[in-house]
């Protein structure tokens, strides 16, 4: 029974990735013709406004939260919800469908940034190979990017911030990790997610208000209502619920390595969808990357290592 929970656990997450990979390459870029933080707003309130009839009695929780619960739950909403995603979501309205595997590969590098906040926040020890295998995935993660060429010279100039933004969005998501691991340790998972989603709804509606951003709905197609459906329904709200519930039945190291059919499925739907392919160098920086954040996310902490999530 334990072996098919454990397998069951699996499926899940490896789902979860490739959704993410497909939402990244096929779906979000499509709302290119809108404000950022407008989109991301909306693809929060949405799966919120939708949660309400099915986990309305989760608000009973409030109550029985304690001060630095909700505030852990407030920094998740913050890094995972509102920064994260704006930063991955500009990075790939920057790239105009031509780098979307690129910006997608250099986000799986949120686990060194994960680790590094998990020894600060967490008191974790670090693994001694912990520092080599980190610069080796981000030159390879440099590589990957730039190739050989200076960084102002891809893609326009325009290449340069849209890895920086991914990086921004990798910082961001570990640093949900972390603070996530803690609510996860106290909540139960549908109930973190419904606070998530809530607590990031209204983050981003104290944007969207003052910045005007919110005018963005009279502009607003019905193409791009049908995609925030899809995308608010399941590779967002869904895929993170799945995730969710994969994890607690498999360790982290097996959650890895699950994990990474997110880049690995970003290389495949990019060339099914938009008939990009990576040159001989990005392959290589890729695939050494790749073993790197391998590495690291498997290397022994203590007390307990942290999963590496997109929280």
């Amino acid at each position: 029974m334990k072996s098919m929970s454990q397998k069951i656990g699996a499926y899940f997450v490896a789902m979860a990735a490739m959704m993410w990979g497909f939402d990244a390459v096929v779906l979000t870029p499509r709302l290119y013709n809108l404000n950022v933080v407008y989109v991301v707003f909306v693809l929060h309130a949405l799966p919120f406004l939708v949660m309400q009839p099915i986990l309305f009695k989760e608000y009973t929780w409030i109550k029985r939260m304690r001060p630095h619960d909700i505030t852990y739950l407030f920094l998740v909403a913050l890094f995972g919800g509102a920064l994260g995603t704006i930063a991955i979501v500009k990075a790939l309205f920057l790239v105009e469908f031509k780098h979307l595997t690129v910006v997608a590969l250099l986000q799986k590098l949120q686990p060194v940034f994960a680790l590094v906040l998990a020894r600060v926040v967490l008191k974790e020890r670090l693994s001694s190979s912990f520092l080599l295998w980190s610069c080796i995935a981000i030159a390879g993660g440099y590589f990957l990017t730039f190739q050989l060429h200076p960084p102002t010279l891809v893609h326009n100039g325009k290449m340069l911030p849209a890895a920086l933004l991914a990086l921004v969005a990798a910082f961001s998501f570990g640093s949900a990790t972390v603070f996530g691991k803690r609510i996860l340790n106290l909540l139960p998972f549908q109930t973190a997610l419904f606070f998530r989603y809530g607590l990031t709804t209204l983050i981003m509606l104290a944007i969207v208000i003052p910045t005007g951003a919110i005018s963005q709905v009279s502009i607003t197609t019905s193409t791009n209502w049908i995609f925030f459906c899809i995308i608010g329904l399941t590779t967002g709200s869904g895929a993170i619920l799945l995730y969710y519930y994969g994890l607690r039945h498999i360790t982290a190291g097996v959650g890895t390595i699950c994990e990474l059919l997110f880049p690995i499925s970003s290389i495949v739907f990019d060339y099914i969808f938009n008939g990009h392919i990576l040159s001989p160098i990005q392959w290589i920086s890729a695939v050494v990357m790749l073993f790197a954040i391998w590495r690291i996310g498997n290397a022994p902490t203590r007390p307990q290592k942290a999963p590496a999530t997109p929280c």
